[in-house]
């Protein structure tokens, strides 16, 4: 009893709530109607009220809703057919609508209609409270009633426009408005049209604005046109509304008439709209844009969308304000920040629109590309093609083309980028930082670049910013050493700044690094420490006296200044002198601070003193003093200039290398002291750098001081390798080339240090250094032939040569490697591709060590050839010091007199010393190399696949501290020299021509001789090309440059007048160069020339009028019987060949006429010559060569049918007929290179005929279907004729896939569907053609049997479509005889049948 009451009691607030709940629930219980009476409308005399009450709804007053006892359906279906079954119908209907105007002027009454019913349910039903529509909404479902309520809520809403909404927060026009959304039906469109527009014209903006974009609720689709037209005058009376009325264009279907007519009158707008209107008009601009009319409205865009006006000033203004009330709030951040976002939205409609509309992206870059003016173009061309090239993959290239181009041509000026990028400094610095750690090459020299521009230009600036550029130093592993040391060249430069002293927290970050990066073991980290501790260095001693004018001595450091420095250096001497790899690195860096003549004098003087007695006690002795010890070779002072017999003194280089090759095999020290301090030989040519740098500089140049370094001997032995070299261990081989290497760069830089002294005997012995590098070469490539596997010592210090793979592949390991391989297919190099210094697979490793007798079976081959061996020292060209620029002053020197003196000092004798052809070819191709490496841009440079571009710059590391722009200058400073040279050899192989006919006979030093030119011959032109190719002369300011280049050629064949126009130079330049041709030695020079000839043409105003003289000398050059190299199986290389003849077809007045001669008489005549003979007329041509002919015609056809314009119905009768003779022969060009297949049927020639084959069907489907459109009625014959040369083609071409399907060759088989799928496309779009010119019974289809291609059967069918096919064949030739039509197309609509019987023979 106790639970009971105590549960009653508990129960008792339960049972309230529950009663509360039941209440709510339950609203038909009698105690919730007696709590609603008194809301409820009473039911009077109204027809209105009683008709809804009997229909099923209820009317309240108040706040209450109105209240639905049926389902929405059952009351407007009851409600119709009270109304129907009314006894005064249809006048009930008036009584009915004017109840409803009298219960609606009341306010809140009027309130209740327009929003949603109360669904009541009774105690059956389920519990739950459902949406139901307003009484207006379900009044309007009803189609008797709904035109008179329409009319009454258009009555009332004037009443509500100008009303301010109440406290309730019911906007009533709005809740009308709503009314009239998502009907089921609309009985009278037009009428509530009318209505509602005329309502628009007569309502406030904010309310215009919501029933504008109510319209395609409300309207049907029936209005589109007539809504639009009504909209489109609202817009030019009313552009406050122009982005609803857009909003609302862009949703109907209207007529592309009336779009275009919208977009016009926007178009006009344009420039006086607001910004936050303008992403929505120009997403409604993009999105009108069709094909035809793509250029025409971007053209028009680009023209009236000027950003730079209306937004870039007040968003420069705003950042100039906040950087000069820093800390402060900006009265306009608000407008700013809206500003911002319009831009933001902008640019998001323009990529949207760029990414997934092709057509758009093409136009708009046409459209800059069109412009000419510089003046014409605005920032927000700029803009946008950097949004296109973020944004379209497909378009990249072609971006990429235009901004060089416009950059080239002056278009896009400084002013131009200033004005794109001057808002968004944080954001520029931000993207370099990105593209700097990005690893890519390319993208972080470009970076560094501007970044170290941006420092130098607004130092200020960048120091605010300073902490992003610091966060770089974390991705200092993947940068080449040239990038490191331009970084840490800009944070120096932001560090040691003197304008401002408040650096110190960049200078601590970067000592952190650099010491921790010296302290590393590992040597790449070693590395990039000294690089940033010289480079710094540089710049905290810097002689500022050469940037303020100051006088000497006022610029220089403080007693603490270099102390800091002096400190900084001696830290990277103490942490590299553990290891020889690392202090060259540091004598390279050294030498290249002193050289850019960066440092101050006292901190010059420091060094002075320092290097100049390290260097001799480390590797200079006494030259009567032979060295001894245990070292198996005798000891020899060799190459020596002078007479060394008293006193004198040598570099002792042998000693060096067998006490470190000694100590690195772990033996004991030699008899030298032991407490001598072991020097690397590897040092010796880093450390010489850095003496004569010093020694340079501190004496203006003058180097009486080391003179005695140049004629010097070196401690060395025998380097001939005679008959002892097959004595020697693999070891001794191997030493010997070390030996020859280091002896090597050591001639190079004393070459680098003297060649600008002025005295004779100086002159001549840098002329006698240079010829005893060339001997040392021929010597060396001798002992590399025979030691295999051999890894030469570094000469390039920095990270790029260190990753260099030495060559593997020697004349001694490939021959091993040949041995037992009979019937080898052998394959010609490339003649433009080095040899792959890839590491050897494990199979060559396992025959790297040759057994003896394998090793003196080769040493007698090559023995028997006289020491001519397959080796380059090109593929070694890592290893060799670098040459500077300054070395080819030597090419100035003429005759120079050596004098002989005696004892007595007195002249003995007088030697006529000059640059011989050996030495000469030397420096003409370091020379075409440097240019090729600095002015060739790197998109025309071949990287080998899988090959790191980096490995390219090897070698290079000097040359790359210079600009292009002072290398072309050196170049341009050597013309005159070069021309000489040019003329010189010119008439060798003129006299030698003369003599006996173009070809070398005589013993073999003349051949070796007339090989040696020629290659001169090669270089200098390689030389010329370089130059006159380089991209920066079409910069303006490199005008004068050019002028200069010019004027030197000019004056070689008359005197040059002051003030030349520059066409007349570059027509005089052509002029002199092409009378060379005469000379050309081999293919290599020939092409060369052209290429030349074909750069000074470009430059020129009008191009086209040296056009025919260069297709005139290619095709003498194509007609010439060329004499095979020496190591060369063929004269004509097939990479320089296809270049050759491309010029020649591209150069060409009429291509078809010359891609007709050569297959119709080219090739005849090769097919009747024997096996190893070559075309008559076309010596080049020949059966090894065929496969370039017939890549390069199908090629060129193509191209040329492609850039024929479309004909048109428009077009005269006259250019239908020119064009329709111009495809005739494009046809019957195809139809004879189609046909060689059947003679000439290797792969590559196959390939080219299913790729070009498709490509040319595809140009026939674009370029000339249209023209026979309208030319089949008035030359039906000529049309025929076409049609049936075709057929034949394609059905060849058809055959062509059955034979590269029978022989399962996947590089041909993957050209097939994309071909028939072509042909069947030509099918449909013959019979169109057909169609169109009411000839549609002219077409039927039939199939076509599977051939190879001679024209047997192939076997893959079923008899029944055998049977099928011989019916075929047989109709196909009654056919032809009455309408060439069915002949001409029958075969190839069978195309698209055959697939499907192909398809299922593979998958039987």
């Amino acid at each position: 009893m106790a639970s009971k009451r105590r549960l009653s009691r508990s129960g008792d607030k339960e049972s309230l709530t529950e009663d509360t709940s039941k209440a709510r629930k339950q609203p038909l219980s009698k105690k919730t109607k007696e709590s609603y009476v008194h809301n409820e409308v009473e039911e009077n005399a109204s027809v209105f009220v009683k008709l809804l009450k009997t229909s099923g709804i209820t009317l309240k007053t108040g706040e209450s809703q109105n209240q639905l006892a049926v389902d929405q359906i059952v009351f407007q279906k009851k409600l119709f057919q009270t109304l129907r079954k009314h006894p005064s119908y249809p006048k009930i209907i008036e009584e009915f609508v004017s109840g409803l105007e009298s219960y609606i002027e009341d306010r809140d009454s009027f309130r209740n209609c327009l929003l949603s019913c109360e669904r009541v349910q009774d105690e059956e039903s389920s519990m739950g409270t459902s949406y139901c529509k307003s009484l207006i909404k379900l009044l309007l479902g009803i189609d008797i009633l709904q035109p008179a309520i329409i009319k009454t809520l258009f009555e009332k809403l004037p009443e509500f426009l100008f009303e301010k909404v109440n406290s309730d927060g019911i906007n009533m026009p709005r809740l009308i408005i709503n009314q009239l959304k998502w009907l089921d039906r609309v009985v009278d469109s037009k009428d509530l049209t009318t209505k509602i527009m005329q309502l628009i014209s007569i309502a406030p903006l904010d309310l215009q604005h919501d029933f504008v974009t109510s319209l395609p609720e409300i309207l049907g689709d029936s209005q589109n046109a007539e809504v639009g037209k009504e909209l489109i005058d609202l817009l030019t009376e009313n552009t406050l509304l122009t982005v609803p009325i857009l909003d609302v264009l862009s949703s109907l279907q209207l007529d592309p008439k009336l779009l275009t007519k919208v977009r016009q009158l926007v178009m006009s707008k344009l420039s006086s709209v607001t910004l936050d209107d303008l992403p929505v008009i120009v997403k409604f601009i993009l999105h009108s844009i069709t094909i035809v009319d793509a250029f025409e409205v971007i053209a028009e865009l680009r023209e009236e969308l000027d950003l730079q006006h209306c937004i870039l000033p007040s968003l420069f203004q705003a950042s100039q304000s906040k950087l000069k009330t820093k800390g402060q709030t900006s009265s306009s951040g608000i407008q700013e920040n809206s500003d911002k976002d319009c831009v933001t939205l902008l640019f998001d409609v323009i990529k949207s629109a760029v990414r997934y509309e092709r057509v758009i992206p093409e136009a708009w870059i046409k459209a800059i590309e069109s412009t000419a003016s510089a003046s014409e173009h605005k920032t927000f061309d700029l803009a946008v093609l950097l949004i296109i090239y973020s944004t379209n993959a497909q378009t990249k290239k072609y971006v990429e083309r235009v901004l060089r181009s416009k950059i080239r041509s002056g278009c896009f000026q400084e002013q131009l980028l200033q004005g794109t990028f001057c808002v968004h400094y944080l954001e520029v610095i931000g993207a370099l930082v990105t593209h700097i750690c990005s690893g890519n090459e390319a993208e972080v020299d470009i970076a560094l670049d501007v970044l170290l521009e941006l420092v130098v230009l607004n130092p200020s600036a960048m120091r605010l910013n300073a902490v992003f550029v610091k966060g770089i130093l974390d991705y200092l592993d993947n940068m080449l050493p040239q990038q490191i040391r331009k970084l840490f060249y800009t944070l120096s430069i932001l560090a040691f700044s003197k304008q401002h002293e408040a650096n110190n927290h960049i200078q601590d970050d970067l000592h952190l690094v650099i010491r921790k990066q010296l302290s590393s073991t590992i040597f790449k980290y070693k590395l990039i420490g000294i690089i940033g501790a010289v480079t710094m260095a540089g710049i905290m001693a810097t002689d500022r006296s050469r940037f303020f004018s100051l006088t000497p001595g006022r610029g220089d450091l403080s007693d603490e200044q270099c102390t800091q420095v002096t400190s900084l250096l001696q830290l990277v001497h103490s942490c590299s002198k553990q290891s020889p790899q690392a202090s060259a690195v540091y004598y390279d860096e050294f030498a290249n601070l002193i050289q850019e003549e960066k440092l101050a004098p006292k901190a010059l003087e420091w060094v002075g003193q320092t290097i100049f007695h390290e260097f001799q006690d480390a590797f200079v002795v006494d030259s009567c003093v032979v060295p001894e010890g245990d070292c198996p070779f005798p000891v020899k002072a060799l190459y020596g200039l002078e007479d060394y017999s008293s006193d004198g003194i040598a570099v002792n280089l042998l000693p060096l290398l067998f006490s470190q090759d000694f100590a690195k095999d772990g033996g004991s020290p030699t008899s030298q002291a032991s407490d001598q301090k072991l020097v690397s030989p590897l040092c010796l040519a880093p450390y010489f750098r850095l003496l004569r740098l010093c020694v340079e500089r501190q004496h203006d140049g003058n180097l009486e001081e080391i003179d005695g370094l140049l004629d010097c001997p070196i401690f060395l032995t025998d380097l001939e390798p005679g008959e002892r070299l097959q004595s020697m261990s693999i070891k001794e081989r191997s030493f010997m080339c070390s030996l020859i290497f280091l002896t090597l760069n050591w001639f190079r830089e004393v070459v680098n240090a003297f060649c600008r002294q002025t005295l004779p005997e100086v002159k001549a012995k840098v002329l006698t250094r240079l010829k005893n590098i060339v001997e040392l070469q021929q010597i060396l490539e001798k002992h590399l032939a025979v030691t295999p596997d051999y890894v030469p010592p570094l000469a390039n210090f920095d990270l790029e040569g260190l990753e260099v793979t030495p060559p593997t592949n020697t004349a001694v390991s490939s021959k091993i490697r040949m041995q037992g391989k009979i019937g080898g297919r052998k394959r010609k190099a490339d003649g433009s591709k080095m040899p792959s210094p890839d590491a050897p697979s494990k199979e060559d490793n396992s025959e790297c060590d040759p057994a003896p007798s394998d090793r003196s079976q080769v040493e007698k081959e090559l023995k028997g050839k006289e020491g001519k061996t397959s080796v380059s020292l090109q593929n070694y060209h890592a290893y060799f010091r670098e040459l500077d620029i300054e070395v080819f002053s030597i090419l100035h020197c003429g005759l120079v007199a050596k004098f002989i003196l005696d004892a007595e000092m007195h002249t003995e004798a007088t030697e006529v010393l000059q640059l011989q052809p050996p030495e000469l070819l030397f420096l003409l191709e370091d020379l075409s190399q440097k240019l090729e490496n600095m002015l060739t841009p790197s998109i025309a440079r071949r990287v080998p696949f899988l090959k790191s571009k980096g490995n390219r710059n090897v070698g290079f590391s000097h040359l790359h501290q210079r600009s292009a722009l002072e290398i072309a200058f050196r170049v341009v400073q050597l013309l005159t020299p070069l021309c000489k040279y040019l003329e010189n050899i010119h008439n060798y192989f003129q006299s030698l021509d003369a003599e006996n006919c173009g070809v070398a006979v005589g013993p073999g030093m003349e051949v070796e001789e007339y090989h040696v030119m020629a290659s001169c011959y090669q270089r200098l032109l390689q030389i010329f090309h370089g130059l006159f190719a380089w991209s920066g002369f079409f910069e303006l300011q490199n005008y004068n440059l050019l002028y200069s280049a010019l004027k030197v050629l000019n004056s070689r064949l008359k005197q040059v007048e002051p003030d030349q126009a520059l066409d007349e130079l570059l027509s005089q330049s052509f002029h002199y160069l092409q009378n060379f041709h005469l000379s050309i030695p081999n293919f290599q020079c020939a092409l060369y020339l052209i290429r030349i000839l074909m750069v000074l043409s470009e430059k020129s105003t009008a191009p086209t009028q040296n056009k025919e003289k260069i297709a005139s000398l290619a095709r003498q050059f194509l007609c010439r019987v060329w004499p095979s190299g020496e190591k060369e199986k063929n004269s004509v290389p097939n990479d320089q060949l296809q270049a050759l003849l491309s010029i020649y077809l591209e150069h060409t007045d009429n291509v078809l006429k010359v891609i007709e001669e050569i297959a119709g008489v080219g090739v005849p005549e090769l097919i009747s010559s024997p096996k190893e003979a070559c075309s008559s007329t076309f010596p080049t041509l020949t059966r090894h060569t065929f496969v370039i002919f017939f890549r390069v015609m199908m090629a060129e056809l193509e191209k040329t049918v492609n850039d024929l314009q479309t004909g048109t119905a428009a077009d005269s009768q006259q250019v239908h007929e020119q064009k329709l003779l111009y495809w005739n022969m494009a046809v019957r060009d195809f139809s004879i290179l189609i046909n060689l297949i059947k003679v000439f049927d290797s792969r590559p020639v196959l390939h080219a005929c299913l790729k070009f084959g498709r490509l040319f069907v595809e140009a026939f489907l674009k370029q000339c279907m249209p023209l026979l459109d309208f030319s089949f009625r008035k030359h039906r014959e000529d049309v025929l004729s076409l049609l049936e040369t075709f057929q034949l083609s394609t059905r060849l071409l058809h055959h062509l896939c059955g034979h590269s399907k029978i022989h399962q060759d996947m590089k041909l088989t993957k050209h097939v569907p994309f071909l028939k799928k072509t042909l069947e496309l030509l099918v449909c779009r013959v019979k169109a053609m057909l169609i169109f010119n009411n000839c549609r019974e002219a077409f039927w289809l039939g199939n076509l049997k599977n051939r190879d291609l001679q024209g047997e059967e192939i076997i893959s069918q079923s008899s029944q479509e055998s049977t099928a096919d011989e019916n075929e064949d047989d109709t196909s030739s009654q056919a032809s005889k009455s309408k060439a039509t069915e002949d001409g197309e029958e075969d190839e609509a069978s195309d698209g049948e055959e697939e499907s019987d192909d398809s299922d023979d593979d998958s039987d």
